[in-house]
């Protein structure tokens, strides 16, 4: 029996993870990772956006020899490289 305020179960809707990735043009490193994090993607949905940091003194800062640095929702995961399994691992989390 469900409590009279809950959605029934066909209502509810899964949260949508997001993968943030931080990169530069010609990053090879970076088309690595893009590379892995895409091939995740096929099996478990999830948004992915990446930020390009060359124009962005800050981002440049931040992360420029770390890239790629890869977030997922919001917490960072990855830098350097990304391992297929622990991306996975970490959007089941």
């Amino acid at each position: 029996m469900q409590p009279e305020n809950a959605a029934p179960a066909d209502s509810i809707t899964p949260v949508e993870r997001t993968v943030l990735m931080y990169s530069r043009p010609g990053c090879g490193l970076c088309d690595e990772a893009r590379r892995v994090i895409l091939g995740v993607r096929e099996r478990t949905p999830f948004r992915y956006e990446e930020v390009d940091i060359s124009d962005d003194d800050a981002l440049e800062l931040e992360y420029g020899i770390r890239i790629p640095v890869v977030l997922v929702d919001g917490e960072e995961r990855f830098e350097v490289r990304v391992d297929a399994s622990e991306l996975a691992f970490a959007l089941r989390g």
